[in-house]
């Protein structure tokens, strides 16, 4: 039964380590992909409006908004959960990690594929937003409160508005918000960068400065 299999990886992924007893009956992430099953197979049968009706319960019980024509796959862990908006025409693969305030959302108001693809193994930190019909690859790890509007190699972890790769590359793999072990301050690099420039604009201000007459004594 996928309810026993959901409640494994959970047990296993969360590091608060709930009994099986949290699992089924206090664990909003597993609740909503239960509730998303019986709305997507509803949507896959045209009964679209009990699908939409399904998909609002699971929505006011849990606090996720999954779109019932959303493809999700095996073992989703929806940590916490408060916030999550997953669009219709979003897919996730298998054993994706997806914290609270994450929105897989769309660009255009135009029908058709709009929202992103994220593929298996993947993790999107808390209140990241991935935006437009662009793929996340396997593995790779969108930092907390990132903008993501283009695609995301494999393996790769991104960070910030727009989400980029931090300049150190080494990663925490228990980190469950995709940050880089390295501690990220971006105002803090904003005002060295500053600072350099100030001094290079000092250095060539003296430059051109004339030498005064007495300055070879």
């Amino acid at each position: 039964m996928e309810i026993i299999e959901l409640g494994r990886s959970i047990r296993s992924r969360d590091p608060a380590r709930p009994s099986w007893a949290e699992v089924i009956f206090a664990y909003p992430g597993l609740h909503a992909v239960l509730w998303h099953r019986m709305a997507h197979f509803l949507w896959r049968w045209r009964l679209r409006g009990l699908a939409r009706f399904v998909s609002h319960l699971g929505r006011f019980l849990t606090g996720i908004e999954i779109h019932p024509g959303a493809t999700i796959g095996r073992r989703l862990f929806i940590d916490h959960g408060m916030g999550v908006v997953i669009g219709e025409t979003a897919t996730v693969g298998d054993d994706v990690t997806i914290y609270h305030g994450v929105t897989l959302g769309g660009l255009s108001w135009n029908p058709g594929k709009r929202h992103p693809d994220i593929e298996s193994e993947a993790v999107i930190g808390a209140g990241a937003q991935v935006l437009g019909p662009i793929r996340v690859g396997r593995g790779a790890k969108v930092g907390a409160n990132a903008v993501v509007t283009s695609a995301v190699p494999p393996g790769v972890t991104v960070v910030g508005i727009p989400a980029r790769p931090p300049a150190e590359h080494a990663q925490d793999p228990s980190v469950g918000y995709g940050l880089p072990r390295a501690p990220l301050d971006p105002v803090g690099e904003q005002l060295a960068a500053m600072r350099e420039e100030l001094d290079r604009l000092r250095a060539e201000i003296e430059a051109l400065r004339p030498r005064r007459p007495d300055a070879a004594d």
